[in-house]
């Protein structure tokens, strides 16, 4: 099994385990919206990469009713439920199938969000995709990632991973639940967030910034300046 045949196997029940599987997940997803400057008539361009479900972008839709998005994500099954969370909002997206690291992503944007889905990138994919993304930036426009980092020790790594499994069995993950998961982590490829902020810089972005972090669930990212 490959990682979009893995996603697609578990989007029927995708989202009712985001609660549990995301033990921070009201702050998470909070910060991740909150940040992003508040004009609610601004008719934004924002493109969602590893889009899933539509989980995060739905929640930004809701914000700035006027935004037009396009969600990109490999696996077409995640796409499906997307489309019906934004059609229920009267809303209809573009929708692209496809790697992000390697589709062109072609417009210009004025926002780029994602969240936890870069995290199963290589460290070079990384990098190549935060330049990416700065090149598709409009001036001004910044880009947020909610997204898993590893501990930058091997010893805070091992903490990061007790603390999440020992929350998901507080918070009652079935057993079924808990393996598909940790099947699903198989993919990570996590990368520790001073890195990556150093990478964001690196490829042109100013005020990098970690503007949440809880263990490995982190909501980072920049501005492409003016």
């Amino acid at each position: 099994m490959n990682i979009q045949e893995a996603f697609n196997n578990s989007a029927a029940d995708y989202d009712q385990l985001r609660r549990i599987l995301i033990p921070c997940f009201d702050d998470f997803y909070k910060t991740a919206v909150e940040i992003i400057p508040n004009n609610r008539s601004a008719s934004l361009k924002i493109l969602d990469l590893g889009a899933g479900t539509g989980l995060y972008s739905g929640m930004v839709q809701s914000v700035f009713p006027n935004a037009e998005f396009t969600l990109l994500d490999l696996a077409f099954e995640m796409l499906e439920k997307a489309q019906l969370r934004f059609s229920k909002m009267g809303k209809f997206p573009r929708i692209l199938i496809g790697n992000y690291v390697e589709v062109d992503l072609g417009d210009s944007y004025d926002l780029v969000i994602s969240a936890l889905s870069i995290h199963h990138l290589p460290d070079s994919d990384k990098q190549s995709l935060y330049q990416k993304v700065y090149n598709i930036l409009n001036p001004g426009g910044m880009f947020v990632n909610a997204d898993q980092v590893s501990g930058k020790t091997t010893d805070l790594e091992k903490l990061y991973r007790q603390h999440w499994l020992n929350s998901v069995l507080a918070l009652g993950i079935s057993h079924e639940d808990l393996k598909a998961a940790q099947k699903r982590m198989e993919y990570d490829c996590m990368t520790p967030l001073g890195v990556q902020l150093r990478w964001l810089e690196a490829a042109g972005f100013q005020n990098v910034d970690c503007w949440y972090k809880n263990f490995s669930f982190t909501v980072f990212g920049g501005y492409r300046p003016i």
